[in-house]
């Protein structure tokens, strides 16, 4: 019997214990030898953060599994949890896996059970768990990473992933199949966080002209946003441009363009395109280009990204989860 812990507090944020706990329960509904306890630091009842009040399961011997989720004030300094980072260190002592879902990765971090190790979380605190842990080396666009024995996630519904991940890692494919179709979740999200995405992460411009010219980028990737045309249809000048680009997204006019034609060329091949008709299709133009930007961008080449669809195991020595494509399971 594997025991998994999902180590609850006050104000954690319900789905965070939820997601994986749904994940584990029903693959032990379809024979796993799972067992899903919940706990607390101090083995009381703890209240999420959308005021759900939880309650948690006597103390056992030393779980599996340990999944940390996370909570919207968990990114704050000192740590506003009383005995959260004891606990983890605790039940992570004898465990042979531990799990972060969303900002957990800072509980994880704060315990020492990062430092060394790749890791990701929410899109929205990755820069601040890079500055604070200078020993972690932060993926900011994973939806989860696997590093050794430490596997931490994105936001949210990121815990779901993660676990199915856990879940194909202990059982196979075909059981985490099974247990994705039945939750009606993909067994792997087509998209790491950039999905959601460069245009959907980019704050709405106040400027009206930087507005219309992000609405044509994202509509038609592949036209042509070069700085010359796009100056000459904004009717400003190249110079304009480039100041409003860098006031409005913190980017040039040709990083940006970039950024939303490689997420355009992943959405290709995710659907079966070649690298060469990916290329064309987004914008890219060249194989090469393609590759140079997937390379700088992803660290990963087209056909390498590509060839990752049908597992949610990542490429590599490492076993990295980031950046992960395929397509979902079928109802």
């Amino acid at each position: 019997m594997r025991d998994v812990v999902v180590l609850a507090y006050d104000g954690v944020r319900l789905m965070d214990v939820t997601g994986p706990i749904e994940v584990f329960g029903t693959a032990a509904r379809f024979g796993a030898p799972y067992r899903v306890t919940l706990r607390s630091p101090d083995g009381e009842a703890v209240t999420t953060s959308t005021g759900t009040r939880l309650m948690v399961d006597a103390e056992a011997g030393t779980p599996h599994t340990l999944v940390v989720p996370g909570a919207p004030d968990l990114p704050r300094l000192p740590i506003p949890v009383p005995g959260l980072v004891d606990a983890i260190r605790d039940l992570a002592a004898g465990a042979r896996r531990v799990a972060s879902v969303c900002t957990g990765a800072f509980a994880l971090a704060e315990a020492g059970l990062l430092d060394g190790r790749r890791a990701t979380t929410h899109w929205r605190h990755t820069a601040a768990l890079a500055r604070r842990h200078p020993r972690v080396a932060v993926e900011p666009d994973a939806i989860y990473v696997r590093d050794g024995r430490v596997m931490t996630s994105a936001g949210v519904t990121a815990g779901i992933d993660l676990a199915l991940a856990m879940v194909e890692q202990d059982e196979g494919a075909g059981l985490a199949r099974e247990v994705a179709r039945d939750l009606v979740v993909f067994l792997q999200r087509p998209g790491g966080q950039s999905q959601f995405s460069v245009p959907a992460r980019t704050p709405r411009p106040r400027n009206d002209v930087l507005r219309a010219l992000l609405a044509e980028i994202a509509a038609d990737p592949a036209a042509d946003h070069s700085v010359p045309a796009m100056a000459l249809r904004a009717r400003v000048s190249a110079r304009h441009l480039t100041r409003l680009f860098h006031d409005g997204v913190g980017a040039t006019p040709a990083a940006y363009v970039e950024s939303v034609r490689v997420e355009a060329a992943q959405a290709l091949l995710e659907a079966g395109e070649t690298v060469t008709g990916a290329a064309r299709r987004s914008g890219l133009g060249s194989d090469e280009s393609l590759r140079r930007a997937f390379l700088r961008r992803l660290g990963v080449t087209p056909s390498a990204y590509r060839d990752r669809f049908r597992t949610t195991r990542g490429a590599g020595p490492t076993g990295r989860g980031g950046r992960r494509r395929a397509g979902p399971s079928a109802p």
